[in-house]
């Protein structure tokens, strides 16, 4: 692959302060009306991946966070915003309504979203009380984990073998390994790497950013297989903008490689037509569901790189995005929910809903 500089994406994603949460918002509330569905690519993953490169030009921005607003424009931003992404719990029956009739289809990321963002990332474990929480959606509906990790790693984190599983952003997709009511025979066969060409590079920025970084403490590099992840969350603050031109200086003689921002990381990626929504798109495939119009995806996530698959949905007009924050975000997600807690307890209640009307 050449060698030549390259831009990185800004950070669009515009937060505010946070504030205490307001009362639940009634249960009632209708959806948002959705766009025309798009047409989504064919011919297998890796042909979809090869079809498009993504734009991800732009000017440099540093790390440091922007200045809050005063505590009464926080609290009535809060407000708004609130408005327009109720909380799921106390939607819950308007999500049910919307999905009466379909076949629901859960997609979870997993950090920030089933197990709480932590300083060391090794030690994101999920709590054995989430863990039954997802078993008991998997039992009712095709479930899928989608995340930024390495497959093996948050295979290793969840511990359910009758998931798919989506590792590297959506780059490294498996079926399941345990049968269920809704894995289809040929399930383990099902598999995705569209990025697996980007192997080597990725491994030789590896070794390279590990040592660049490696005079900034509380750095560390995270290998995901197919994307690399540099967290920052135990850097000095002012040391930020820094490890960002560390990075930076690695990845402009890599012009195949893209650079994005999430929660207190800098994600390396391959620079092809591949994400969450991609993925996302890929699974509704393999699990026959491909333009149907009796399917109701769920798509819970609390990042950045989960837009990609909120954008899918909404452009499809089915299901719904739900964003994982305690604070105001730009987001296409149509509901929302505070913390990984909040989670369980909405998978807790489809599952109770899904129990009541096979009684």
């Amino acid at each position: 692959m050449t060698k030549r500089s390259t831009a990185f994406a800004a950070e669009d994603a515009v937060t505010t302060a946070a504030v205490a949460a307001p009362a639940a918002q009634p249960a009632g509330r209708r959806f948002t009306s959705f766009p025309p569905a798009t047409t989504r690519a064919r011919g297998g993953c890796r042909k979809a991946a090869a079809a498009a490169q993504m734009d991800f030009g732009g000017g440099a921005a540093g790390l440091a966070s922007k200045a809050a607003p005063s505590p009464r424009r926080a609290v009535a931003e809060h407000d708004d915003w609130m408005e327009k992404h109720p909380s799921a719990l106390a939607a819950f029956e308007a999500v049910l309504a919307a999905a009466k009739g379909k076949q629901i289809v859960m997609f979870l990321d997993y950090d920030g979203t089933l197990s709480p963002i932590v300083r060391d990332p090794d030690s994101a474990v999920m709590t054995d009380e989430m863990r039954e929480a997802v078993r008991g959606v998997a039992e009712h509906f095709p479930t899928a984990i989608v995340s930024g990790r390495c497959r093996d790693k948050v295979f290793n984190f969840v511990k359910l073998a009758e998931l798919y599983y989506a590792g590297s952003h959506g780059m490294d997709i498996k079926g399941p390994t345990a049968q269920s009511k809704h894995t289809k025979a040929k399930a383990e066969a099902v598999l995705c790497q569209p990025a697996s060409e980007f192997l080597p590079v990725i491994e030789e920025v590896y070794r390279e950013l590990t040592a660049k970084t490696a005079s900034i403490p509380g750095a560390r590099v995270e290998h995901n297989k197919f994307c690399l992840s540099v967290h920052f969350r135990c850097v000095q603050e002012e040391k930020w903008d820094a490890l960002e031109n560390q990075v930076r200086s690695v990845l402009k003689e890599y012009p195949d490689l893209r650079l994005t921002k999430g929660r207190k990381v800098l994600e390396i990626r391959p620079s092809i037509k591949w994400d969450k929504g991609n993925a996302l798109e890929f699974l509704l495939e393999a699990l026959g569901f491909a333009d149907s119009d009796n399917v109701f995806p769920i798509y819970i996530g609390d990042d950045r790189t989960d837009e990609d698959a909120f954008r899918v949905l909404r452009n499809m007009g089915q299901g719904i995005g739900i964003l994982v924050t305690k604070i105001p975000k730009e987001t296409t997600a149509s509901y929302s929910l505070r913390e990984p807690s909040e989670v369980k307890e909405f998978l807790r209640k489809l599952v109770k809903s899904k129990s009541k009307q096979q009684d």
